[in-house]
């Protein structure tokens, strides 16, 4: 896989000008804006429930449940592999009995859990699609648009549940080989929601198209005024069933030996001592902070040219003209919902690029997004100024 992936994505930046590619790994994380981080997905929760303050959670769910008590909330968990003890399944069904809904997306669902509801689910490791290395259009599709397929260009949709318990379970979704992988199932006065495709939910899927509607469709099902909304951040971590279920702690138990206590202090001690007088005998040379690297215009660029494999050049200019716009409020604080003359004097004077080129730059915005088509010159020219902006912005101040 890794040698088809490099060629991939080489062949999409264009060979040895290429930036640096951005990380394939499956995390899954809220604040992961790379493309298998759940950046868009955590956003896109907090619009559709946006009278709700989303709670993140950082710990187990049986000390979770522990500590709430709802009776109509949404648990959202996206992680790679989802593992879990007896006490932690067990606390998940029980929350669920009470009549909240928990949602759960992972490539590998502990069988733990699955035996609670009498399911059982193949999974397709990432060792076995390094040896077959297959990677094409591939998708899923939900019962609210049946034979409608959401698609995208990686390896194939192959995780799936091959045992389901029809009498309190029902099939929500499938894969394009019409395999099951998004069930409900239903449990006292609750509904536990499991799908086994958690790149459907990445950066990557859900940029793509209309692919977003696939997240809307898929949390339909759960209750539309949910009582809390709880982001999980723990299981997406977990690399194993000892990490979820454990524990132990160094300093608990170094705190629990007064031996061990006494020389932990001692140690810190002197170690602050040694950094309080030493550092100021020997200075060392202060390197140079890099700044920080606009990983939103990267990550845009990168998704920009997959598409360019399919010559969807509208869909292409849509979404650089989209990015430059958050970047141009994010960094200079200006509504891009308004642009007239003070707008571009404003921008010109606070980016440092000269009022003119910022004038052509926006009336090619304009002419590109009101155009039903762009063609390869019109695209080029895009992408050409807004990349002389990011160039030139601070030259002239």
């Amino acid at each position: 896989m890794a040698t088809a992936l490099v060629v991939l994505f080489s062949a999409c930046l264009g060979g040895n000008k290429a930036k640096k590619l951005p990380s394939l790994v499956e995390t899954y994380s809220k604040k992961d804006k790379k493309p298998f981080g759940a950046d868009i997905a955590y956003r896109q929760v907090a619009a559709m429930y946006a009278g709700k303050n989303i709670r993140d959670k950082r710990q187990n769910f049986k000390k979770t449940w522990q500590n709430i008590s709802d009776t109509n909330a949404l648990y959202i968990c996206i992680a790679p592999r989802l593992f879990l003890n007896e006490a932690e399944a067990e606390a998940m069904m029980d929350y669920v009995y009470d009549g909240n809904s928990l949602f759960i997306s992972a490539a590998f669902i502990d069988d733990i859990l699955l035996k609670k509801i009498g399911c059982t689910q193949v999974n397709i490791s990432p060792a076995a699609e390094r040896v077959f290395d297959v990677m094409n259009n591939t998708g899923v599709n939900n019962v609210l648009q049946p034979g409608f397929n959401f698609n995208y260009y990686y390896h194939p949709f192959q995780n799936h549940f091959n045992k389901i318990d029809s009498s309190h379970s029902r099939v929500l979704g499938y894969n394009d080989k019409k395999k099951p992988n998004f069930i409900v199932h239903f449990y006292g006065k609750g509904k536990l929601f499991l799908q086994c495709e958690p790149r459907a939910l990445s950066n990557y899927f859900l940029l793509k198209g209309n692919n977003y509607n696939y997240l809307v469709n898929a949390l339909a099902f759960t209750q539309s005024i949910p009582e809390n909304v709880y982001w999980d951040d723990h299981y997406n971590k977990m690399r194993s069933r000892g990490d979820s279920g454990s524990n132990f702690s160094t300093f608990g138990e170094i705190m629990k030996h007064p031996p061990l206590k006494f020389a932990f202090w001692l140690a810190l001690i002197l170690l602050l001592l040694y950094i309080l007088f030493g550092g100021k005998r020997v200075q060392r040379i202060i390197e140079l902070l890099k700044p920080n690297e606009n990983t939103t215009v990267t990550f845009t660029e990168t998704i920009g040219r997959l598409y360019l494999q399919k010559k969807d050049n509208k869909n292409i200019a849509d979404k650089m003209i989209t990015y430059f716009n958050e970047y141009i409020r994010n960094t200079y604080f200006l509504n891009t919902s308004h642009v007239g003359d003070d707008f571009m004097v404003v921008l010109s004077r606070k980016s440092g690029v000269e009022k003119d080129k910022v004038d052509t730059l926006y009336r090619t915005i304009s002419a590109t997004h009101g155009s039903d088509t762009v063609t390869d010159y019109q695209l080029l020219a895009l992408h050409e100024q807004i990349q002389h902006f990011y160039k030139s912005k601070g030259k002239h101040t």
